[in-house]
């Protein structure tokens, strides 16, 4: 069979009527991009790209120096091609906006320009995320409250994995598809069309770092997990965590399992970990268009109504039949304690 380039997926999902031509080109300008932090992530130490930047981004964490330089190669890319009216990144307090002197487009792009960056310099897979939502009508300068959008209402979303291979999973609400970078031609090349993730599970990622501070349903289940086939489930679980989201995710959607961040008493003020419209409503849609679930441990994430452009929310996701157990006892917890 004949290889399908990206471009000719985007140009087949056109005449389909999935998306328009300005969706088309914003997704080849994104995977152009992410090529560009491919190369720069493969150089490592070569290219004088590893360590911190000196710099935090506007959750106060510490900033790589590939963080920075991934958030510049989106950002530029994206600048001029008539596609856009903002932009907004997890390493940016407020949107971007297109630059006067270049046309506006109807869209609006949200990324994690760098996914799992404290793993980049011990050379582990990391990862780029991001969203595609509709501008509302009539607004010609974005704001951050013009981005706050349920995960429902997203055109399109997806992540490229930097590892042994450079691996693209996108989805425009008809299936989540995989694509391939072959770096001898430079293109992406579809290498799996409407993935499906089991809906059970024996494999779960989490950090157990935290189990002395999680809620008692989340104890619960993992416990439930951690006693194999001689507890309850009736069957061993493998953990895996690799602590950049895009990786682990990625394990999930190539043969299945789940990835848990529940609310701990450590984050519990901020709200979960992780940012819901970077990462959560992103992962949640790929997830979901491909058979799987994705809650807070109490309700669909992509059904939330965001109040702020750097919101966190606690993510689980992966395997239906797992994450609907985990979701069932935290909701009956919270009806006991009623």
């Amino acid at each position: 069979m004949k290889p399908v380039s990206l471009i000719q997926f985007l140009i087949e999902e056109r005449r389909a009527g999935h998306i328009n031509a300005e969706l088309s080109l914003l997704i080849e300008v994104v995977a152009r991009a992410c090529k560009r932090i491919g190369v720069a992530t493969g150089k490592g130490a070569l290219g004088g790209v590893l360590g911190e930047a000196g710099t935090g981004n506007i959750q106060g964490e510490a900033q790589k120096k590939l963080d920075v330089i991934s958030n510049e190669i989106l950002l530029e890319a994206n600048a001029w091609g008539g596609h856009l009216a903002a932009c907004a990144s997890e390493e940016m307090e407020d949107p971007q906006q297109i630059p006067d002197g270049y046309p506006k487009g109807q869209h609006l792009l949200l990324f994690d320009p760098l996914d799992g960056s404290s793993n980049i310099d011990v050379n582990i897979s990391v990862g780029t995320i991001f969203s595609v939502l509709r501008c509302p009508d009539g607004v010609t300068e974005p704001k951050a409250e013009h981005f706050l959008q349920p995960g429902t209402t997203q055109l399109a979303a997806g992540y490229v994995v930097y590892g042994p291979a450079t691996v693209l999973v996108l989805t425009f609400g008809h299936g989540t598809h995989e694509f391939t970078l072959d770096r001898e031609v430079g293109s992406f090349v579809l290498s799996r069309r409407n993935i499906r993730i089991p809906e059970q599970a024996t494999e779960f990622a989490i950090n157990m770092s935290n189990q002395r501070h999680w809620q008692a349903p989340m104890q619960r289940y993992v416990g439930e997990l951690l006693a194999g086939r001689t507890g309850p489930r009736g069957k061993d679980f493998n953990m895996r965590w690799v602590a950049s989201m895009v990786a682990d995710v990625h394990r999930i959607v190539t043969r299945g399992g789940v990835f848990y961040y529940p609310l701990d008493a450590k984050i519990e003020k901020q709200g979960g970990k992780l940012r819901i419209m970077y990462e959560a409503n992103p992962m949640a849609f790929i997830v979901e268009q491909a058979g799987g679930a994705a809650t807070t441990g109490r309700r669909r994430i992509m059904e939330i109504q965001p109040t702020g452009l750097h919101q966190r929310v606690p993510v689980f996701l992966g395997s239906k039949e797992e994450v609907e157990l985990a979701t069932h006892y935290h909701l009956e917890a919270d009806g006991a304690m009623s």
